[in-house]
């Protein structure tokens, strides 16, 4: 089974290489160059999920996305119960994204 740095490494060598995190607004910021982009104007390429064998807390979500900029990106974040409000925020607005 694909571990979480796995599947992040693997992403990585695929061209996925933009970090991407959730901010107060709801929206995604690449860590490394600093641009903020709605999660509704995404593209979702893959999703990967993982859940903890026994502890619910260990469950997340990785996404790889490109942003209509072209940028090529990963996203992760806790999920279920223990979902940041911001990551519940971005997750949400991802699933506002057709397939």
């Amino acid at each position: 089974m694909e571990t979480l740095t796995d599947a992040m490494t693997r992403l990585r060598a695929a061209g996925y290489d933009a970090e991407l995190f959730a901010t107060d607004g709801g929206q995604l910021r690449c860590r490394s160059c600093g641009a903020q982009a709605d999660p509704t104007t995404m593209t979702i390429h893959e999703t990967v999920r993982f859940e903890g064998d026994s502890d619910p807390a260990d469950e997340a979500i990785l996404l790889a996305l490109a942003c209509r900029c072209g940028c090529l990106g990963q996203y992760s974040a806790a999920y279920g119960p223990a979902t940041p409000a911001e990551d519940a925020e971005v997750l949400h607005r991802l699933a506002q994204v057709p397939p």
